[in-house]
């Protein structure tokens, strides 16, 4: 899959291989054009990755091309069919307003696709006008270029503009459509659609394409659809403990935004947790708790059987044997993902090998922190650098002999103290993107069309595991209110 056709004078070096696949797959279609495109902001560091001319998008034409009233050379745009479990019901789905470029082959020969959000209506718009608003379209940029700068898996933003035309929700809202970059745009909720809606050769080129796109190794595997599958579970597994290590929540865990790449999409409700409570939502229209943050794993294990199910017609001709092997394989991911969990625990405990007791150590630490209303990533920040007093549960008799037991583990272990210390430095952000700075940061350039305040907040969001003094006031947890704190979908 290494096809292209060279880069054009803005850097463009699009081969879509996805208008390969059976036109099932997708609807061809023109983003609508806007009256006035705006640029808002740009995201240089992934334009150079990218291998896109910067200067050239951010001046001249630039805007008519991110606004999509003109098309870059060699692109060719569709909204992609899907379905999904949303909330657990099943619906048909599609890109109601999204526009998929194609994919950029990149300097270094990686294969990204280019999509735009809130770019116009399709044919999966059902009711939808297609737009967006440029609070949430910014609301993504901030939190997918935070996650990237965690060591998450992400989808990335590369730029925001205005379209100079109103869109209406609850209130008139500035228009504005996101560039988001993606390892691909497949989901579980692709396969879905696919296992319903297509015949079985159709869904068999889906797989094979996925395999050649996003797992090579597959392919010359005895069964290249149970190694497909295997490689999923095990890519979601090791994702979504990065999610509850770091206290994201994603607000929307629906099928249809769970990626085969292993990738986070769609930053509509989500936000990160303060005070340590696995019932933490944040999501308004998550009203029974489902993507609760101590929900996920079990939920993101549940999106995986709807994919082993959709996977099953390809596994094996003997249909029985076929759903032995699919429930098999989603039996693994309890397993993996407790691993992948537990050993990012240790790092930010500074533990580098495993003893049995560990679980108990890290289980005893978070039920204090629940207990006590305690903050979760400035906890770990706290025991990085030994600062007790921050611990609004130090002077507990449970924690002094939690607190005995973690030193003793530490000093059984080979490494030094001063290395533990480094490794808890490399585990543990200074910073996280706060809910309360992120909504200051929109509220001033929604609002007041400030962009400094948002600005100064993704300068500190890149580099989160530098525990520099300008942070400081970054890590503060927000001020006490009355009101819970709610994100929307802001479709």
């Amino acid at each position: 899959m290494t096809r292209n056709t060279g880069a054009t004078e803005k850097g463009w070096n699009f081969d879509n291989s996805y208008t390969r696949l059976p036109e099932k797959f997708y609807s061809s279609v023109t983003p609508a054009p806007v009256s006035a495109p705006a640029l808002i902001v740009f995201n240089n560091p992934l334009a150079e990755e990218l291998g896109v001319n910067a200067q050239e998008l951010q001046e001249g034409d630039g805007a008519e091309v991110l606004a999509g009233n003109k098309i870059p050379e060699g692109a060719s745009p569709l909204a992609q069919a899907y379905a999904g479990h949303q909330f657990g019901h099943f619906t048909m789905l599609g890109d109601g307003r999204a526009h998929l470029l194609g994919e950029q082959i990149t300097p270094e020969g990686e294969r990204i696709d280019i999509q735009f959000k809130g770019s116009g209506r399709t044919l999966y718009s059902r009711g939808g006008d297609g737009r967006a608003g440029l609070g949430p379209m910014l609301r993504e940029y901030i939190m997918s270029e935070a996650m990237h700068a965690l060591g998450i898996p992400t989808t990335r933003s590369l730029a925001v503009v205005t379209t100079g035309d109103p869109v209406y929700r609850e209130t008139e809202q500035q228009g504005a459509i996101l560039t988001r970059t993606a390892s691909s745009h497949l989901r579980v909720g692709t396969f879905e659609y696919a296992v319903r809606y297509c015949s079985e050769g159709e869904l068999r080129e889906l797989a094979d394409y996925t395999i050649e796109r996003h797992y090579p190794e597959a392919g010359g595997e005895k069964n290249p659809y149970l190694t497909l599958l295997k490689s999923v579970i095990n890519r979601q597994a090791e994702l979504i403990a990065k999610w509850q290590l770091a206290g994201f929540i994603h607000g929307v865990m629906n099928t249809d935004n769970t990626t085969i790449s292993g990738e986070t999409i769609d930053y509509g409700p989500c936000a990160f947790m303060n005070t340590y409570d696995p019932k933490t939502v944040f999501s308004s229209i998550d009203v029974q708790g489902r993507y609760a943050y101590g929900n996920q794993p079990y939920i993101g294990g549940w999106n995986l059987a709807r994919f082993a199910e959709a996977l099953v017609p390809l596994l094996d001709k003997d249909d029985e044997k076929a759903v032995e092997m699919a429930q098999d394989a989603i039996s693994a991911f309890g397993d993996l993902y407790r691993d992948y969990y537990f050993s990012g625990m240790r790092k930010k405990l500074g533990l580098f090998n495993e003893e049995e007791e560990d679980k108990q150590l890290i289980d005893s630490l978070l039920g204090m922190m629940q207990k006590h209303d305690a903050d979760y990533t400035n906890s770990f920040l706290a025991l990085t650098y030994d600062n007790t007093e921050d611990l609004v549960f130090s002077e507990t008799d449970k924690y002094n002999d939690w607190h005995k037991k973690w030193q003793e583990r530490l000093e059984r272990q080979e490494q030094s103290i001063e290395e533990a210390r480094k490794l808890m430095h490399k585990s543990n952000p200074a910073v996280i993107p706060r809910n309360h700075r992120v909504e200051e940061a929109l509220e001033a350039a929604v609002s007041k069309n400030d962009f400094n305040v948002m600005e100064r907040l993704l300068e500190v969001l890149s580099t989160p595991y530098e525990h520099t003094e300008d942070k400081k006031s970054y890590t503060e947890p927000p001020p006490p209110s009355d009101r819970p704190y709610q994100t929307f979908c802001g479709t």
